[in-house]
């Protein structure tokens, strides 16, 4: 379900020389999904049946295809509002219907096994529609990582244990419903309540059930899930730029991040475990997430890091976050 390309990295000084290899990956063999043409700060899209003109700053490129055709194929293009891009604020705007189309409808996804999402879109004020396409990757490596475990947790314990899976900064949940899917017991944190409500719509009309559902700030979540020696054997994190909890507090992720994945540290098991990390901020490279990971998780492990794609049919490619894994 992925194609991967390895890039090979040489760092080199007087005294030594080693390489590393930077997993490039893309969604692949995904119906509902399609990255139609990306260039001159947009990509044109199709969710399902329904086509979408975005801003997309990374597109520095020029457009495959002209302006007319864009406009006579899509159904809603996002006009950004005065705040939009600038730091720490919302990329806020609205859209401008092209055709008639619904402001809510689904998608499917189906990867290896029993991965198969059912995901309700819907065309938010801040140019999101509920899914991050690139993320496909990310929800098949979680979904064959806890059967791993399950795996390994019945053979070694003689038991149906099921690894538990902590998913942080969650949003509409798919990387928590691919971990589900696998069978994991699955703790669900996200501070805004209406984005945990449409990742319960998406575990319903996905046909799964039993996930854990936590309304608070991830990172005083992690401090407390450290204090009472709970582990997981599965960690996903997320996280913004910029945030605020349900109670005002503030996330910066320049000011924080080395410090939350310090206090995760403390809660992940140290065996039959993984950790992804997954970052959008512009200016963060693979390389810096893989290194902050090892720095507060240690050694012990297999590491590896890369950038998540999305690849236009014109064969332009878009970087448009960054990860660094961590299996044990």
């Amino acid at each position: 379900m992925r194609d991967k390309d390895s890039v090979k990295l040489y760092l080199c000084n007087e005294m030594s020389y080693n390489t590393q290899n930077i997993e490039i990956e893309t969604p692949g063999n995904w119906p509902d999904y399609e990255l139609l043409d990306s260039g001159n700060g947009f990509k044109l899209e199709r969710f399902g049946k329904h086509i979408l003109i975005r801003p997309e700053p990374k597109a520095l490129w020029s457009k495959s295809l002209q302006d007319k055709e864009w406009y006579d194929r899509a159904h809603t293009i996002f006009k950004p509002g005065a705040g939009f891009g600038k730091a720490g604020k919302e990329d806020s705007g609205t859209w401008e219907q092209l055709k008639k189309m619904p402001e809510q409808w689904n998608i499917k996804y189906t990867g290896a096994g029993k991965l198969h999402l059912n995901l309700r879109l819907g065309l938010t004020a801040f140019k999101h529609v509920g899914v991050f396409p690139e993320q496909a990757t990310n929800w098949d490596w979680i979904y064959s990582q806890s059967l791993k475990i399950a795996s390994n947790l019945h053979r070694d314990t003689n038991s149906q244990q099921h690894p538990k899976v902590l998913n942080i900064f969650a949003y509409t949940g798919g990387a928590t419903l691919a971990a589900r899917c696998a069978g994991a017991e699955v703790t669900h944190v996200d501070s805004v309540k209406q984005v945990v409500n449409w990742a319960k719509e998406n575990m319903a009309q996905s046909g799964l059930d039993n996930i854990r559902w936590i309304v608070d700030d991830a990172f005083k979540f992690v401090k407390r899930e450290a204090r009472r020696g709970n582990l997981y054997n599965g960690l996903i994190l997320d996280p913004p730029a910029y945030g605020h909890g349900p109670n005002g507090e503030r996330w910066k992720l320049d000011e924080l991040l080395f410090q939350l994945l310090q206090e995760c540290s403390k809660i992940v098991a140290p065996q039959n475990s993984f950790v992804v990390l997954n970052l959008y901020s512009n200016g963060y490279s693979a390389l810096l997430a893989k290194t902050a990971l090892e720095k507060a998780f240690g050694k012990d492990g297999n590491y590896s890091c890369g950038e998540l794609v999305l690849s236009d049919s014109f064969g332009k490619h878009i970087p448009l976050s960054v990860f660094a894994r961590l299996v044990r």
